[in-house]
């Protein structure tokens, strides 16, 4: 059974079309497909939580000791 499709129309600036174009012809899909496969991966990122803050603890360390190099030879 055919997906129900919707026609439409999108203005895409000159240079973005000549590269979307280029892609497709470089990986054997079509321009449909690059551009479906686009709108998902919108549409899913808009889907995901944003990622949360991690609080990590705070560890203080007392100063670091000098330590003497000199050897007696």
């Amino acid at each position: 059974m055919k997906q129900d499709c919707i026609r439409t129309t999108v203005d895409i600036p000159a240079p973005l079309y000549r590269r979307l174009k280029a892609q497709a012809a470089a990986t054997g899909r079509s321009m449909r497909e690059l551009v479906l496969a686009g709108v998902q991966s919108v549409l899913l990122q808009a889907r995901r939580p944003p990622p949360e803050r991690v609080q990590f603890p705070l560890i203080v360390s007392p100063a670091p000791k000098s330590i003497s190099l000199r050897t007696n030879v």
